[in-house]
């Protein structure tokens, strides 16, 4: 797959064809007895598509690659992943032990956000691949999701690879969902004038992770969507997503692009689908 931008000081290309499987959702209210019968087939669904290769969480898509193709095993903790980018780009300081917790079992994971959205949850799973991630939707579909959620989903292959600093904490319960469509501008600007602001913007992710975000890489979604791309973060809260936000605008990173963002907290995808 090509890059539709380069890679940078922060970004590096992602090998493979892992394939996110993004989800914006509104609860349906089910039929009386439904509810525990649906979350039970999804669940087993879910399991049969883990042990496919799916991951099921934000927190695993950010583990990334491990070296047997499995499960995370238990670690002491404070310890990394292989993978794990302890340095993701010259501007996050060496020498920092990780605070990141050691990978744990892959649990099916939503975030709220009815709360300040015009959408209950978001999330997102990855495939192995593109033909898995939409086989795999419409199996989860059949087995009972449409009957609880009114979904738009949001398919697109990994173009870089996670960015983990160490500041990021496991223990961060809050996610930020950037959506993202190329405008015109971008558009008519040379490759300098782009490489430039890629550079410029290398700015604000370098302070992102140095504030404790975790940064799923990016995705692209333009095969099947308005939207171009999608990033998300774990963050510790809200304050650090604002900040965020106006070292973004700084920078003059929306210059280029037109966006759409998500704010939610951390929730078990069974607990969503059990709530009254």
């Amino acid at each position: 797959m090509s890059l539709l931008s380069e890679e940078t000081e922060v970004f590096e290309a992602a090998p493979g064809q892992r394939c996110a499987v993004v989800f914006l959702v509104r609860r349906r209210t089910p039929a009386p007895g439904d509810t525990g019968r649906t979350a039970a087939a999804l669940g087993a669904e879910l399991d049969a598509l883990r042990a496919e290769g799916w991951w099921l969480s934000v927190d695993r898509i950010l583990d990334g690659e491990r070296p047997d193709g499995g499960e995370p095993e238990e670690a002491s903790p404070g310890e990394r992943t292989e993978d794990a980018r302890a340095a993701p780009c010259r501007d996050v300081p060496a020498g920092t032990e990780s605070t990141r917790a050691a990978p744990h079992r892959d649990v099916p994971t939503v975030y709220a956000t009815g709360f300040s959205h015009d959408v209950d949850y978001v999330g997102m799973f990855e495939a192995p691949s593109p033909s898995s991630a939409l086989a795999g939707t419409r199996r989860l579909e059949e087995a009972g999701w449409s009957r609880v959620f009114r979904t738009a989903w949001l398919l697109g292959q990994r173009e870089f690879l996670p960015v983990v600093g160490p500041a990021s904490r496991r223990e961060d319960e809050w996610a930020f969902f950037a959506l993202w469509s190329w405008n015109s501008a971008w558009q008519a600007a040379t490759a300098q004038q782009r490489r430039a602001y890629d550079e410029e913007c290398d700015v604000a992710f370098a302070s992102d992770v140095r504030d404790g975000a975790a940064i799923t890489g990016r995705h692209r979604l333009d095969g099947a969507s308005r939207w171009d791309h999608i990033g998300v973060w774990r963050v510790p809260g809200v304050a650090m997503v604002d900040r965020a936000m106006r070292e973004h605008a700084r920078v003059a990173d929306f210059k280029f692009t037109t966006s759409r963002h998500y704010i939610g907290r951390r929730t078990r995808l069974d607990d969503a689908l059990r709530r009254k």
